[in-house]
């Protein structure tokens, strides 16, 4: 086995991509690097086999960073690990790790890490791929876009505060969410629809929407919305920005203003589940590559039902359920963790 004797890890901390660049000066020829009991070495180890696959991001992330993760996992017993080229991504820089094994309080212990270090990270037996055909399902509020609809609507029409109680409740699971809804949709009897179409001409998208719709087009995915808030809404987002379908709650609408009353059935966690799997089926997408994204408890069933659920800036109770959390980063991290799960190599 050839153990690289030479100083690997640079005395003064410097970005991840300027040490790979110092590594492919010094081991033109090398493709693949193992980290194995402290050493880095260059010939896959006898019996590696991979039981988990770690990627690691941030807006900066240094060698000093690298080493710290490094120490961390080898105090899980993880005794050896292969590790992927570093990539910066529009302005995300991260890298992708494979390890031999996936010990129960690994998630823990990242958590803990990467909130220190300001970096976000996504753990998994494998991720979905993005060289094959996959899908997308995301909330809307707070997730395609920056805000709760429903909140605005009720700051317009005077009663936000008891409004945003209700909704901050509700995602955090502390209520039924659909008492919540109804209870809040009932505050908006009278409102005009004009207060809807002025919360809808100043939406705000979350960073990096529509840079991930248009790599998941080209990349030949579907990319669509369940959304817990209005149809309204869902609509013009549809519309505006490309999604291929979105479902969502239908506000009752009489001689131009909210009756305070849904029409129909009520998008639920329930329902937003079962979308995916609608979905799934109609344009034939394997389990293993499909991916859900949301921040509330509404969404938590939808992100377990999915191959890959990410927590977006979500509620504790939905951060800890998820497979991964963005807590840094934004819809940008959701294409990185993609366009790195295709890499095995060093290159």
């Amino acid at each position: 086995m050839n153990i690289l004797e030479k100083l690997i890890f640079p005395k003064k901390p410097q970005c991840i991509l300027v040490w790979k660049a110092s590594l492919k000066k010094q081991f033109p020829k090398s493709n693949q690097f193992f980290y194995l009991a402290n050493k880095f070495v260059q010939c896959r180890p006898k019996n590696f086999k991979k039981e988990a696959e770690l990627i690691v991001m941030g807006k900066v992330f240094t060698t000093q960073q690298l080493q710290l993760l490094l120490n961390l996992l080898n105090k899980q017993n993880i005794t050896c690990l292969q590790l992927c080229t570093p990539e910066k991504i529009v302005d995300i820089t991260g890298i992708r790790l494979l390890l031999n094994a996936f010990p129960v309080r690994l998630k823990d212990s990242l958590g803990k890490f990467v909130q220190q270090e300001k970096l976000d990270f996504a753990l998994r037996i494998s991720f979905p791929d993005f060289s094959k055909p996959g899908l997308v399902l995301m909330d809307m509020d707070s997730t395609a876009i920056q805000i709760e609809c429903i909140d605005e609507i009720a700051c317009l029409y005077g009663v936000g505060e008891e409004v945003a109680t209700i909704t901050k409740d509700a995602m955090h699971g502390k209520i039924d969410f659909n008492t919540s809804l109804r209870t809040r949709v009932s505050k908006l009897s009278g409102a005009s629809l004009t207060l809807l179409k002025q919360v809808a001409d100043a939406m705000p998208l979350m960073p990096g929407l529509n840079v991930l719709i248009t790599q998941l087009h080209q990349a030949g995915w579907k990319v669509a919305i369940a959304s817990g808030g209005f149809h309204y809404f869902a609509d013009r987002l549809q519309a505006d920005h490309g999604f291929d379908f979105c479902i969502a709650n239908h506000l009752e609408v009489k001689n131009g203003v909210l009756t305070g009353k849904l029409v129909g059935e009520i998008i639920n966690a329930d329902v937003k589940a079962r979308t995916l799997a609608k979905l799934r089926g109609e344009y034939r997408i394997l389990r293993e590559q499909t991916i859900a994204i949301g921040d509330g408890a509404n969404d938590l069933l939808m992100l377990q039902s999915a191959g890959l659920g990410i927590a977006l800036h979500a509620k504790p109770i939905v951060q800890k359920q998820a497979h991964s959390a963005l807590v840094n980063l934004d819809l940008q991290g959701v294409l990185f963790l993609l366009s790195l799960t295709h890499q095995t190599q060093w290159c």
